[in-house]
């Protein structure tokens, strides 16, 4: 009777397979950043609009876009949907930034398991040729971008 070793599937089988799971995870890191400065971004254009519109008339007239179609409204029924509006943005962003903490840990516990070390650019590679380092066995990953 042959017993095999449970294998956990999402265990990476060879080093492409380490090296492709490692860069999906460092992909999808960068996505959160480009989403937190997205949602910022619009926060700012939020932040921009009420400061405009605080000081009016509560009754002025005041366009707004909903779903992208213009819409007339007074400033008082605008206003506070506008800051509810940047409320909503603000939480999303404090979410993101810890879902970005969870995957950098997640990322950190991921190199120490398979040894991961990040190979530098060609200039920095120069700089450090005459540093040896032990015999430790790991995978070695090119920067998040290369096409190599």
């Amino acid at each position: 009777m042959r017993i095999m070793a449970e294998v956990d599937p999402k265990e990476p089988i060879n080093e492409q397979a380490v090296v492709n799971m490692y860069n999906a995870m460092r992909a999808e890191l960068n996505q959160i950043y480009s989403k937190i400065t997205e949602l910022e971004m619009d926060a700012s254009e939020h932040s921009l609009v009420i400061n405009a519109i605080q000081p009016l008339d509560q009754s002025r007239r005041c366009y707004r876009m909903i779903g992208g179609v213009l819409v007339e409204r007074t400033v008082k029924e605008v206003l506070p949907a506008v800051q509810r509006n940047k409320e909503g943005i603000e939480e999303v962003i404090a979410r993101l930034n810890e879902a970005a903490v969870r995957k950098k840990k997640e990322i950190a516990d991921f190199e120490e398991k398979y040894k991961i070390r990040i190979r530098k650019a060609d200039s920095e590679v120069k700089d450090d040729s005459s540093k040896k380092e032990g015999s430790s066995q790991g995978v070695l990953v090119g920067p998040a971008g290369s096409s190599e």
